[in-house]
Order: C-alpha cells, then structure tokens, then sequence
C-alpha cells in the first residue's frame, strides 16, 4: 500500500488535469493570501520600518562576509533546526510536522504532475514520501495539539479548546489525516473513498485558502525576522531593546520543571 500512488488510482475516475488545476489553484491562494496579509497588516511596512529605525541606532559596521555568515546561520538554525525553540519537545513537535508537511507537499506536486496515471507508474519512493511525511505531520501535530500546546501544558485548558489561533494547525491535521484515510480506503476499494476525497479537498482548500486569518504566512515571515534579529545583535542596535541585565534572568525553581515557550 504504501508504494501505491493513490493519485495514479484517482485517475481511473477523475481526469488528472483536475488535480493538476487545483494544485494550481492552491499555489495562487498562498501566494495571494501572503500579500493580502502583508497587505492588510502592514507586515512588510513595519519590518522594514523597524529595521531602518534599528540601523540608525547601530553601534558598528556589519560587513558583507559577517552579513553571509548570518544568512547561513539563519537557515541553519532557525530554518532548518527551529532554534528558536528553547523547549526540547516543543522544537522535536515542530520539526517532525515541518519536514513531514515538506515530504508530503512536495512528494502530492511530483506524482500528480509527473506520475498521474496507472500507465506512468511512480517511483515507490514518492508514495513511500507521501505516506511517511503524512504520518511525520500527525505525529508532531498531534503530539503539539494534545500535549504541548501551551494554553493546553501550562494554563490548564482543555486540549478540545479552540479559537482562531488554531486554525493552521487543525486544517492542517485534518487535511493529511483525511489524506491519508481517503488513500487507505481507496487501495482497499471501499465504498467511503469518494466521500471521503470530497472531504479531503474541502480541509486542503480550508488550509491554503485560509492564510489572511491563520498562521500559515507565519513560515514566511520568520526567517527574515530572525535574521533582522541576527543583524541586529551583531551591530548593536539590539531591535530597539535594552542590553540585558547583569544578572541572567532565572527560570522557574530548584522544585518545579519550568516551562517556557
């Protein structure tokens, strides 16, 4: 089963120019949905707007070799790592659904454009790709929503507490999870596997479609707000803020694990 393109099995009933469009469709929606976002809260203008305030407080020059440098650590630590995570679970949660959603998008783009149909057999590695990087997304998911979550860890509510903060993470689960049941019941040739595809484009279209009132354009914004950060530390405008005090700042006690997010 899990070498089985489920988008190959999809073609004996709908044309793969279908899911070929609609993945188009999808791309214009993140790639609108962001600008309108930028747009609408003035993300760019204030990044922009801060950086500059910050540079005319810079203390020293930061070269063109330093400004490299800091790229690369940018992408290394806080890209491809969340460094920005102190908490050891919560970065593990975010890692597993980060690189699980990349293998799942990327492996869904490859076989529904290049392997579409029965005649073009995939790669096992793709579905192999899709299955594994679906499964990477709802064990950091999951694991996120029920336990780490930290209006859920550290303020006590329940974890079946929703509010629009969640919608990212909740289209998203719910998107691969019926993903994956649709592709499960469909090798098996049940009866539900329609439904259940209908279902499966209405979560996805929620997911991309959803940008300007979710957290998705976030993954956009991030990498150039921690490499602002990066550079404002190297030339000691600090991002406006004071130098930290001589005594480090303490944690939690010697009694209790403390947790910080």
């Amino acid at each position: 089963m899990f070498t089985i393109n489920p988008f190959a099995e999809l073609s004996m009933s709908i044309p793969p120019a279908f899911m070929q469009t609609y993945i188009v469709i999808m791309v214009l929606l993140v790639a609108g949905g962001t600008l309108f976002d930028t747009i609408h809260k003035k993300s760019a203008k204030y990044f922009f707007g801060n950086w500059d305030k910050a540079r005319n407080k810079s203390t020293q020059q930061v070269s063109r070799g330093e400004i490299v440098s800091l790229v690369v650590q940018t992408a290394v630590v806080d890209g491809l790592m969340s460094g920005e995570f102190c908490n050891a679970r919560r970065r593990i949660a975010h890692l597993l659904t980060m690189y699980g959603f990349l293998a799942y998008v990327i492996s869904t783009v490859i076989m529904v454009f290049c392997y579409s149909t029965p005649t073009t057999p995939a790669p096992a590695i793709w579905p192999l790709l899709w299955y594994v990087g679906g499964l990477l997304v709802c064990v950091g998911g999951y694991w996120f929503w029920f336990f780490i979550r930290v209006d859920v860890a550290a303020e006590g509510h329940s974890p079946f507490r929703i509010v629009r903060a969640d919608l990212f993470i909740l289209s998203l689960l719910v998107s691969v999870t019926l993903g994956l049941i649709w592709s499960c019941v469909q090798v098996a040739e049940g009866s539900w596997s329609t439904l259940l595809f209908g279902l499966y484009l209405i979560s996805t279209t929620v997911l991309f479609g959803s940008i300007p009132w979710s957290k998705f354009s976030h993954m956009f914004y991030k990498p150039a707000a921690a490499l602002q950060k990066r550079i404002s530390e190297a030339d000691g405008s600090r991002s406006n803020l004071p130098a930290p005090a001589d005594k480090p700042e303490v944690f939690g006690s010697t009694n209790r694990t403390a947790r910080h997010y």
